[in-house]
Order: C-alpha cells, then structure tokens, then sequence
C-alpha cells in the first residue's frame, strides 16, 4: 500500500512558512514549478514528455521525495521536462485533475494523461520508472 499524505492534511510543523521551505530549493532546483496561469502552455501544449508533481510543501511524503525527484529530472532533462504544481495554492488545478493526495505524478504526451501514480516510494529507480515507463514504446 502506498502512504501518501490527503490535500486537506495540515503540516507536522505549523509555523514553518511553505514558501520558505519552496525558497531553499531554488538554487538547485532541476524541477519548475508550473501555475494555472502557465499550466497550459507548458504542459499541455508543450512538445515532448512531460511529468507533473502534485505535491504541497506541509507534505512528509513530497519532502522526503524531493531530492530523488532533483537527480532524476536531471537524469532524464535531455528527453522529458519534470514540473511541479504545489496543491496547497493550485486547489482548483488539482481538483481538475482529481488529485485526493500528494504525491501524486501525472504523465503527459501531447496534451494527453498518459500517466499516473501516487506516492511511489523516494528511491531514484522508483521514481525513474515512474516518470519514464509511461513514455517507453
């Protein structure tokens, strides 16, 4: 069974502030964080493989998976893009999408759900398979 943490779950640590959190993975961040307002454009009308991260900063499942995500979104840059919407700002966008939990991955090929999985255990051959299986021919 899969652990993965419900969109009304409220983080362990109520006073850290999530775009704190969100600022200390920007200097190294493999992985860009895509809004309602650029969703469209970048994922669905973008060309090539595309995996999408529902997660939410609060969430324990979606920190510890983080850095596995970092190494494999440089491992696969030179054939599919890797983003991320947080669900905690982005409800409507998750909703759209029947996100229920986070981590939730979502493939997309030409505009179309290829793909899904949630909260697939932090190692890198996990995650790896996760968001490139879906691709392979």
């Amino acid at each position: 069974m899969k652990a993965h943490a419900q969109l009304n779950e409220t983080p362990e640590n109520p006073t850290e502030n999530p775009q704190d959190t969100a600022k200390r993975h920007v200097a190294s961040d493999a992985i860009r964080t895509v809004t309602s307002g650029t969703f469209n454009t970048l994922v669905l009308e973008g060309e090539g493989p595309m995996a999408v991260e529902f997660m939410s900063y609060g969430c324990e499942h979606c920190r510890a998976i983080e850095p596995v995500l970092q190494q494999v979104a440089v491992k696969v840059k030179s054939k599919e893009n890797i983003f991320r919407v947080n669900v905690a700002i982005e409800q409507e966008l998750a909703g759209s999408y029947g996100i229920q939990g986070t981590p939730t991955f979502v493939m997309f090929l030409n505009g179309r759900e290829v793909g899904r999985d949630e909260g697939p255990h932090p190692t890198v051959s996990s995650v790896m398979k996760v968001v490139t299986q879906p691709f392979e021919i």
